[in-house]
């Protein structure tokens, strides 16, 4: 704001994150029956923007059957346990993103 006395101006400052970039992609996995699966993908930059797993077109969460972790830049999935019903792509999707394995 800027004051004069008699006369007043105001402006806003509007600040945009920057989007974040893949920069190392998923790779195959091959797990045998009942172990775990680990998949990671490494962004360019920390960021607030949604990021979202996905095992064929159904998005995953955290559960006791899915394990998702942040760290930094590195996002990791863990399949626990995995079944022959887990078999098909992986998917890992940030903003207009992805990489699959």
């Amino acid at each position: 704001m800027c004051d004069t006395g008699d006369q007043q101006t105001t402006a806003a400052v509007l600040v945009k994150e920057p989007a974040a970039t893949i920069v190392e992609t998923l790779k195959d996995v091959t797990s045998y029956e009942g172990e775990d699966a680990v998949f990671e993908c490494r962004l360019s930059r920390e960021t607030t923007q949604d990021a979202q797993w996905f095992l064929g077109d159904v998005p995953l969460q955290s559960n006791e059957m899915n394990e998702i972790r942040v760290q930094g830049t590195c996002h990791t999935l863990i399949l626990r346990k995995v079944t022959l019903e887990d078999c098909g792509p992986i998917s890992f999707k940030v903003g207009q993103h992805t990489s699959a394995a």
